[in-house]
């Protein structure tokens, strides 16, 4: 399968009389673009707002980000989501780069939500302090879950997927400034120089853990609950076939744009013929209960040995819970002889003493931590504020917090906040692109 992303790098992003790409400018149409989403009869209310790096700038609540997107030949950017059913893979992508479309509240925000800085010390936190972020700032009348803590959030991120392919259609007849080019050949139709080389799988764990539909990552328009491991493609990943979900603590979360930029996947095709044989991934599952847990780690296991694994990247969306699925699918694959390493973040507590997963096994030898999701991040005031503030104290996100008998409130009276790492928007960046490193004292 070959798949070629067409990449326009974008240097800035305005309002203007129209909407297009030129020399590097993304303009929008502010009303016709707010037309276009308002198409949606659940959007009540909404309003665009463009954040650049560098700006004084905070946002919250944040339930998802994708990056703007076009296939060159007509079809849906994401399979059963923004159009019909694909085959997810191959073909051709233009895709806007150094951008997102960013899907807020206006006033509501739930556990899955986050929050970004786009400068300052807060902006280390979370990746998309270096993008521009085109911000949807939506309210809608899914009154139903207005006041719960977990939303589905479904008008915001679908708005957030059908806006993104609007946008990126700017560039489905212009020459992409470079592309990229992602193309492995069957597991048995490789070079002999190749397949001598040590065979790698990447094992995901999307979330797919609320029972109820609509919370969990979708494969394909398929809510991942209802999904067992099976073998993919990597390109199936980059094209659009998976998009994000609005269940997890927003620190460990995968949004869209990290799923189709996935870091790790792009690393390991960097290595494949030259120090390992990438054989592709292996997209497993996060269960509820103990006798689903055991059941992927079976199915994962298998399918690697079949596939003649020498070893396996393991990453999983989330922590808790899932932590039992994670370690439980490592120690199955290393009870096979496929020699693994994961990915993860942990949760050591405020102090940073707690036990860093749920689960331990002395068969987990080879863990990358990308960071403590209870670390306590105490920001200053900002001069602007995207969303609404209050949310992160007031609508349960997963690190904020309406009131503290030693750190009071998260949100201060002066607009400072005090908050755990658990509510930077995607920003222990499990997908592969963490800053993080540890440092021992």
């Amino acid at each position: 399968m070959r798949l070629e992303i067409g990449n326009f790098y974008v240097k800035d992003v305005v309002f203007g009389d129209s909407t297009k790409f030129s020399d590097g400018i993304l303009t929008i149409n502010k009303k016709e673009a707010i037309d276009f989403v308002r198409a949606d009869e659940h959007i009540t209310d909404m309003d665009i707002d463009i954040a650049h790096p560098g700006e004084d700038v905070r946002i919250v609540p944040i339930k998802e980000a994708v990056e703007p997107r076009v296939r060159v030949d007509g079809k849906a950017v994401f399979p059963g989501i923004t159009g019909d059913l694909r085959r997810a893979g191959e073909g051709k992508l233009h895709a806007l780069k150094g951008c997102s479309v960013m899907g807020v509240g206006m006033h509501w925000g739930s556990f899955g939500d986050g929050l970004v800085d786009m400068s300052g010390e807060g902006a280390k936190y979370s990746y998309y302090s270096q993008l521009i972020n085109i911000c949807l700032v939506i309210d809608t009348d899914e009154e139903f879950e207005r006041y719960e803590q977990q939303k589905k959030n479904h008008a915001i991120r679908w708005a957030c997927h059908k806006f993104a392919e609007y946008l990126a259609k700017t560039v489905k007849e212009l020459e992409p400034e470079e592309t990229e080019v992602f193309e492995l050949d069957g597991i048995t139709k490789r070079d002999e120089n190749i397949s001598k080389l040590p065979s790698v799988v990447l094992v995901m764990q999307p979330q797919s853990q609320m029972e109820e539909l609509g919370y969990n990552d979708f494969l394909y328009g398929w809510d991942m609950n209802h999904y067992l491991p099976s073998f993919m493609n990597p390109n199936e990943v980059l094209d659009g076939a998976i998009i994000g979900g609005s269940f997890m603590p927003c620190s460990s979360k995968w949004s869209t744009y990290d799923l189709q930029n996935f870091p790790t996947i792009k690393e390991l095709y960097k290595e494949h013929g030259k120090t390992i044989n990438f054989l592709g991934v292996i997209m497993s599952n996060l269960n509820v209960s103990l006798e689903q847990k055991e059941r992927a780690s079976i199915f994962v296991a298998n399918m690697a040995r079949s596939l003649g694994a020498d070893g396996a990247i393991v990453t999983e969306e989330g922590y808790g819970n899932p932590d039992a699925d994670y370690v439980r699918c490592i120690c199955a694959l290393e009870e096979v002889g496929v020699k693994v390493v994961g990915i993860s973040n942990e949760c050591t507590g405020r102090d940073g003493k707690s036990q860093p997963l749920v689960v331990m096994d002395e068969n987990t030898t080879a863990l990358v931590s990308t960071g403590n999701v209870s670390e306590l991040i105490e920001l200053p005031p900002a001069a602007k504020v995207i969303g609404e503030l209050e949310s992160l104290a007031r609508d349960g996100l997963s690190g904020g917090w309406a009131g503290d008998e030693i750190l009071g409130p998260s949100v201060r009276k002066d607009g400072s906040i005090i908050m755990e790492n658990n509510a930077m928007f995607c920003g222990d960046q499990i997908a592969g692109w963490s800053l993080k490193t540890m440092r021992e004292f």
